[in-house]
Formats: C-alpha cells, structure tokens, sequence
C-alpha cells in the first residue's frame, strides 16, 4: 500500500495533466459540432473496424469445423457416385426383359475421410500422421489420396490414428502409367525436393514428352487405376541407356496438405490371400 501511495505521489502531476485533458477534450467535443461530428465519424470508424476484426477472429475458428464437415461431405458423395458409376459401367442386359448388375471386383472399393494432423517433408524418410484409424475402419496397405493426387500408402495403425508413408519416402513405389499411351513403370523419391520425384523402367523406345500425365495403373490393390499422380518435367536418355532417366512433378503439394481419402478396398484381403497361395505353390 505504501508503495502504491508513493507511486501516486510521484507520478501526481501525469495524472492531473491526463485528467485535464480527458475534460478538455470531453467540453470540446460537447460544445462544438464540428468537433463532435468528426469524433462520432472517427468512433464510429474504429468501433467498425474492432467488429470486423472480431469477426474474422471468430470466423477463423469456424474454419476448421467447416472444412471438416465439407471434407466429410464430399467423401460421402464421392461414395456415391463410385456407386452409380459402377452400376452404369457394368450394366448388363441378360434377356430383353431382365437387367443384370455385375461389378468388377477391382471397381468395389470405398474412401474414408481423414484429417492430416502431422506431415513431414524435409526428411530423407517422411510419414504422415491421421486421425483417424482401426475404429474408422483404417487397415495396413491402404491407399492414400487427396483431391489432387496420389498421397501414400498406410503403414501403421491405432484405434484412433494412423501413420501414412508418403510419395516421400524411398521405403515405397507407386506404380504408374502415362495417361496417353499405357506405358508403366515404378515412381521412386530420391529423397531431395518434396515437389519431384523419378519415374524408372521406362524403355527408350517409348514416346515421351514434357507435360505428359502419369495417373495409377491399376496394376496393384493399393490404388485403382487412374488417379493423377504426376507429369513429366523433365527427361533423359543416352545412346548406351536403355531406359530413361524422367523427372516427375507430383500432383500433391504436401506442403499445404490438409485433408485426404483413404481406399477401402473392399477385395483387397481376398486378393491378398490367392496371390500368397498362388506363391507358395
């Protein structure tokens, strides 16, 4: 208490001068209309200016619920229209009379929207982390996307979460295509930029140019066929080579990746069971 009156004390003449001011400024604005328009005019101004403010604080915080529910939103009408594209695809007339519905079993499969809550792209081994997992209905193997590309594959799962190896990471090989003429090969990180990738066992014969597609090839139970992966940015080729050296820009910018799909194959267990039995005969 002492220190407070010594304080007031000390800095008296501050305060009374403040004070003065705070009333010289109040009969001002009081008595002259000029001077009280432009100080209702400034208020008004500021007060404006704090709602506005105020709202984008409150409008920020709503953002991540709404993306949420858009994000879950458009999984399920992506669902949807895997749904009655199959049935339009597959539609088979048995007699004139009768209507068959048979979809191929590499068509049938699912996605599960996820929320990237960690991802890693300045390591020579990244990984990505989900929330959501087993009780989501998220396995070990399952394809990866966003709505821009091919994201990774799954590696390690919870009750709630899981971990995704991405492009990113020399642990894994997307098998792709051109979308132009069919020709695959394995797309492999070389562990420098997290925009590129290289593109191998592309034959020398095969007709290249910068800008082409590379999309999934279908050829494995990780991803169905189609989804963009990449384009060419760049490739080489000497006399002695027999295939080309292809530099890939990826589809995904993992800098800015926020919210993607998991693929639920629906025959990928069925599958994986003949071919480990077809091996070991």
């Amino acid at each position: 208490m002492k220190n407070l009156i010594n304080f007031l004390i000390q800095y008296s003449v501050v305060f009374l001068f403040l004070f003065l001011e705070i009333i010289s400024f109040t009969l001002i604005v009081k008595n002259q209309e000029y001077q009280k328009s432009v100080f209702l005019s400034s208020s008004n101004s500021v007060v404006s200016s704090m709602y506005e403010w105020s709202n984008s604080v409150v409008e920020f915080f709503k953002l991540r619920a709404a993306n949420d529910n858009l994000s879950e939103e458009n999984t399920a009408l992506k669902n949807q229209i895997i749904k009655l594209e199959n049935k339009l695809v597959t539609l088979e007339k048995v007699t004139p009379d009768s209507v068959h519905f048979r979809i191929p079993p590499e068509m049938e499969y699912q996605f599960i929207a996820a929320k990237v809550i960690k991802c890693t792209t300045n390591k020579l081994q990244n990984y990505i982390t989900l929330d959501k997992g087993a009780l989501d209905g998220i396995k070990i193997d399952m394809g990866v996307v966003s709505d821009e590309g091919v994201v990774g594959i799954v590696k390690n799962v919870s009750p709630k979460f899981s971990v995704v190896i991405p492009i990113l990471n020399p642990k894994i090989e997307i098998s792709c295509k051109f979308k132009r003429n069919n020709y695959s090969g394995s797309l492999l990180w070389n562990g420098v930029d997290y925009r590129y990738a290289n593109l191998t066992d592309i034959a020398r014969h095969v007709e290249l140019s910068l800008g082409d597609t590379l999309i999934t090839s279908g050829l494995t139970s990780t991803f169905p066929e189609g989804i963009p992966v990449g384009s060419v940015e760049d490739f080489k080729i000497k006399e002695s080579d027999a295939y080309y050296r292809i530099k890939v820009k990826l589809a995904v910018n993992f800098r800015t990746l926020s919210y993607v799909k998991v693929i639920n194959y629906l025959n990928f267990q069925e599958q994986k069971d003949l071919e480990k039995k077809s091996e070991e005969q």
